[in-house]
C-alpha cells in the first residue's frame, strides 16, 4: 500500500511494542495509512531503525524509547502530545506455560504489569490528547486468552482477561466522547519473539506451538486487521474484533498436518 506523505496536519498514532512483531507492522501499516507514526518500545535501537525505514520511505515517523510500566516515564512522554489520533496499546506478552500449582508469581507480576498496568499507564496518560483531537480511538491489542482458558496458560489468560475488561469498561465510560475504544483479539500467531519469549528462549518449545499449522496469522495479518479497524468512518467502531488462522477453532482446537 503506498500513500502520500503524510503532512504536519497529519494525525499521530502513537504504537506501543512496536521493536518487533505485530507492533512493528502496525507501525508500517499506519504510515502507509497517512499517519505521522510514534514508535515507543524498551529497545531503542529497534524502534529507530524502524523510524529510519519509514523515514526513507517517505513516511512520518519517530522513536521514543518507552517501558510502559514506568508511570513517571509515560507521563513524561505523554506531555509531548497536544493531540493524538490513534493510541495502539500492543506491549505486552506471555512468560511459561506452567500450571496454576506451580506457576512461577514473578512471571504473573510481569505479564500483568505489561500487559494490564502498562495498557492502563499509556491510555490514560494520553486520552486527554486523544479526546483532545475531536476524533480519537485507542486500540486495545488483546488475545483470543482474553475470551477463553486452556491449560498451562492461566498467568496470561488472567493478564489478558484484564486487559479485555479493560477495553470494555473504558467504552461504556467515555461513550458519549469523541473517541472510539477498538478491541482486536488475535489467536495464534507466529512471529519471530513472541513463542520464544514465552518459553525463555527454547527455540524446541517454541517451535512446538506451530507444530503442524500449515499457516497461523502473522503480523501483519494483525496489522492489516488494526489497520482497517482504525480507518472506519468515525461513526463506526469496532468493539471486537476476534481475527484467528483457518486452522484454529478456538484456543483448545488446532487443526495440525500429520507428518
Amino acid at each position: 500500500m503506498t500513500a502520500a506523505a503524510p503532512s504536519a496536519a497529519s494525525p499521530i498514532a502513537v504504537v506501543t511494542g512496536a521493536s518487533s512483531g505485530i507492533g512493528a507492522a502496525t507501525a508500517r501499516r499506519l504510515a502507509a495509512e497517512g499517519y505521522r507514526v510514534v514508535l515507543t518500545a524498551r529497545r531503542k535501537d529497534r524502534i529507530e531503525a524502524l523510524a529510519e525505514e519509514l523515514n526513507a520511505a517517505g513516511y512520518a515517523a519517530a522513536a521514543y524509547a518507552l517501558d510502559v510500566t514506568e508511570r513517571g516515564a509515560v507521563d513524561a512522554f505523554a506531555t509531548a502530545f497536544k493531540t493524538v489520533g490513534v493510541l495502539v496499546n500492543n506491549a505486552g506478552g506471555a512468560l511459561g506455560a506452567d500450571p496454576v500449582a506451580t506457576g512461577d508469581p514473578d512471571d504473573w507480576r510481569r505479564m500483568y504489569e505489561t500487559n494490564v498496568l502498562g495498557t492502563l499507564n499509556v491510555t490514560q496518560a494520553l486520552l486527554p490528547a486523544l479526546t483532545a483531537s475531536g476524533d480519537g480511538t485507542v486500540v486495545v491489542v488483546s488475545s483470543t486468552a482474553g475470551l477463553a482458558t486452556y491449560e498451562g496458560g492461566a498467568g496470561y489468560v488472567a493478564a489478558k482477561h484484564a486487559e479485555h475488561v479493560l477495553a470494555e469498561t473504558l467504552r461504556l465510560e467515555i461513550v458519549g466522547t469523541p473517541v472510539r475504544v477498538i478491541e482486536i483479539a488475535p489467536g495464534m500467531v507466529k512471529t519471530d519473539e513472541f513463542a520464544l519469549t514465552r518459553f525463555d528462549g527454547d527455540k524446541e518449545k517454541a517451535a512446538k506451538v506451530y507444530e503442524g499449522v500449515a499457516d497461523p496469522l502473522t503480523a501483519e495479518d494483525v496489522a492489516d486487521t488494526i489497520g482497517w479497524a482504525v480507518t472506519r468512518p468515525s461513526h463506526v467502531n469496532i468493539d471486537l474484533l476476534v481475527v484467528r488462522p483457518r486452522a484454529q477453532a478456538s484456543n483448545t482446537k488446532v487443526h495440525r498436518e500429520k507428518r
